[in-house]
């Protein structure tokens, strides 16, 4: 792959990859930004011809963030112990509000992680937008299979959260 074919796919991707690997690590900016790092040089190291480069980084990057965590689980649980020392944006929200809406996005966090990683992956695939395809390739299994799987991880996910959680992003 030339150096060209590599900065035009950064362009095109590297926004997006992130934003689903920040969803996937639970805002985890440190591991988000390598893991896409990560995904950009095997592509450019891969000697394999890649038919749909995106759906390629996408599973190499979701790989990438399941092989880290699986070595530190200790990490964390330490976060999850500490969940008040993340950095909060400046916002003019009350703060009943500010609250409320993390404790919600804390809830889905908590929620999307208690699931199976395939179940976690394909959610978060269909938020950044890939087709059926797509997803099928990066989860290793059918086309006509992946809408069947949302919608079953969609029922896991809504049985673990209470009612009035709401979905956020």
């Amino acid at each position: 792959m030339s150096e060209y074919d590599a900065a035009d796919l950064f362009r095109q991707h590297n926004r997006e990859l992130h934003r689903y690997l920040m969803r996937l690590t639970s805002g985890d900016e440190a591991l988000a930004t390598d893991c896409v790092q990560d995904a950009f040089l095997r592509l450019l190291e891969s000697e394999e011809t890649i038919d749909n480069p995106r759906a390629w980084l996408f599973k190499v990057a979701t790989h990438a963030v399941y092989d880290w965590t699986g070595k530190a689980r200790r990490r964390e649980d330490l976060m999850r112990e500490n969940p008040g020392q993340a950095p909060t944006p400046e916002t003019t929200e009350t703060p009943e509000a500010v609250l409320e809406r993390s404790e919600r996005i804390r809830m889905v966090r908590d929620a999307l992680s208690d699931l199976a990683e395939t179940d976690r992956t394909v959610l978060l695939m269909r938020e950044e937008g890939f087709k059926h395809r797509e997803i099928a390739e990066a989860v290793g299994t059918t086309t006509g299979s992946v809408g069947t799987m949302i919608a079953r991880a969609l029922d896991r996910l809504a049985q673990k959260l209470p009612l009035d959680a709401g979905v956020v992003g």
